[in-house]
């Protein structure tokens, strides 16, 4: 029903199945509870010790109203802001940790959409080794920081792809929910970038990727028409947002440019 909370939620399960066990069962969640705010990715250890069916899905509860839930966990899940994870909770046949990933109410889910542009100077082999790239992948690094240098608004960098025949990727990405972008970091980075300034170099397995912002607007994305919300998903799908691309971020710091004339 429209106006209604929902949560996204995550949980991680451990049974007790015995009375007699519960003690051990608590000490195990106070462990499972460290590990996770010690950094420990939530799907990961959900996938790891989670005794439920979507444990493989990292404990993925999807969009839950408060009476799906057990009453000890909705009163929790009301008090925690998304990104929080609960101390354990005991709950019917067990003990229950859970992330709270979202919240929104029904008929109406605000949201951050960014508008951008993007290129994609690739490497002509793969950067295996970051602290001995070849002389293309350098040579390809100054080109990068030339369009970074240079690149102060959208259309700027349409041309820029265009003058360059940068096709290997689209320059429009589509729309991007800001909420959706993985990991946090580039999720920030994309919150403060000013717009129409590019984003440093960033350095991936098969090339580098600059960016810019054209526009950031708040907007209903519950009520949004089909074709925007298929054109949306679509923003969250791009390869330049994929988790495994991201991780290669790091290679930014460590690349020797030793040669290059940096």
């Amino acid at each position: 029903m429209a106006g209604q909370t929902q949560y996204r939620l995550g949980e991680i399960f451990i049974p007790v199945d015995d009375p007699a066990n519960a003690a051990d069962a608590e000490r195990f969640a106070d462990t499972v509870i460290h590990q996770l705010r010690s950094g420990a990715p939530f799907p990961m250890v959900a996938a790891q010790f989670s005794q439920t069916q979507n444990a493989l899905e990292g404990g993925d509860l999807g969009w839950v109203q408060p009476n799906q839930l057990d009453a000890a966990v909705a009163n929790l899940a009301a008090q925690m802001p998304p990104g929080a994870v609960s101390n354990p909770v005991r709950v019917p046949g067990g003990i229950e940790i859970v992330q709270m990933r979202g919240k929104r109410e029904i008929g109406r889910e605000m949201g951050t959409i960014l508008n951008a542009r993007q290129v994609f100077l690739p490497f002509t082999t793969p950067l295996n080794d970051p602290q001995n790239p070849t002389e293309q992948q350098r040579q390809t690094l100054t080109r990068a920081r030339e369009a970074s240098a240079s690149i102060r608004s959208c259309e700027a960098m349409e041309q820029y792809a265009k003058a360059n025949k940068l096709e290997n990727r689209p320059v429009d990405p589509g729309e991007i929910r800001l909420e959706s972008v993985q990991p946090p970091q580039f999720r920030a980075l994309l919150t403060s970038l000013p717009i129409g300034k590019a984003t440093e170099p960033l350095i991936t397995h098969d090339g580098i990727l600059v960016m810019t912002v054209c526009s950031r607007e708040e907007k209903n994305t519950a009520s949004a028409p089909g074709a925007e919300v298929e054109r949306m998903l679509i923003g969250e799908r791009v390869e330049l947002l994929s988790r495994q691309e991201m991780r290669d971020l790091h290679r930014q710091a460590a690349i020797d440019l030793r040669g290059s004339g940096a």
